[in-house]
């Protein structure tokens, strides 16, 4: 496989109701979502954006998922090239199995936390037959639909930090101080900057990753999030380089971020 420029190759949304959240982010956000698959043993739909390019995925929780801890959120994916050599080195590390390996036709992965209690999947992909150098584009720092900023409150921001270098290879080169609230430091990947780690804020804030999508206006997109039953947590806040964000969550209740111009 072509050499991976960037760690997160998919994301996908854990929901109490993927119907609901389809026609959700279709209004937020402009994806369209493809039907349930009764063939397939779980409820899972595929995120499509508007360029035909697919973005990730939804899984449909069932009660069995929810009894055992599973609640409505937005995991991202991480890559590997040895899934049984990664998972093996980030368990003897402190993280923790959520679920067995699972090997489909697309690849094997598995569902972990970090040391700390954040979810992720580690997975290694399988290219098309015809296509043996096709990578991952669902992260772009630029453009809408897409992934563009994935960011980490950690309960402890220096083992994180720790962590994700050691596992991923991420760099920590630069940071920018908040104050009170610590340093928030920028993950760097080669030439990329994917994102930021910070300290969690609030003891009872859940140790997630916060993914924040790209829109064209980010005042339309909010006022979607509220017409269709989500909540505007902060924002929206300019952010370096002129642009503004908010964070959300979504009828559901998972959280999420957009990223955008502010629009009219």
């Amino acid at each position: 496989m072509a050499k991976v420029p960037c760690s997160f190759i998919w994301y996908e949304l854990m929901t109490g109701n993927a119907d609901a959240a389809a026609a959700f982010y279709g209004s937020v956000v402009g994806w369209s979502f493809s039907p349930d698959d009764p063939a397939s043993p779980v409820d899972y739909r595929h995120i499509t954006r508007s360029d035909g390019g697919g973005q990730g995925g939804v899984l449909q929780l069932t009660a069995a998922m929810q009894a055992v801890g599973a609640f409505p959120a937005w995991v991202p994916y991480l890559h590997t090239t040895d899934i049984a050599a990664s998972v093996a080195a980030i368990l003897a590390d402190g993280g923790r199995a959520l679920g067995p390996r699972m090997d489909i036709a697309e690849g094997s992965f598995a569902m972990l936390t970090d040391p700390f209690g954040t979810p992720f999947y580690l997975m290694k992909p399988n290219p098309p037959a015809d296509r043996p150098d096709a990578g991952s584009d669902v992260f772009a720092r630029a453009k809408p639909q897409h992934v563009r900023w994935n960011e980490l409150a950690s309960p402890d921001f220096a083992g994180a930090k720790a962590f994700y270098a050691k596992h991923f290879g991420f760099a920590f080169n630069t940071s920018m101080p908040m104050g009170s609230m610590g340093d928030y430091c920028f993950i760097n990947q080669g030439d990329l900057t994917l994102g930021a780690i910070m300290q969690r804020q609030h003891a009872d804030q859940p140790p997630l990753w916060t993914l924040y999508f790209g829109v064209p206006e980010i005042t339309v997109a909010a006022a979607a999030v509220t017409a269709g039953g989500g909540i505007i947590m902060v924002g929206p806040h300019e952010v370096p380089g002129g642009e503004y964000n908010v964070i959300a969550r979504d009828p559901q209740g998972a959280v999420f971020g957009l990223v955008g111009p502010k629009g009219a």
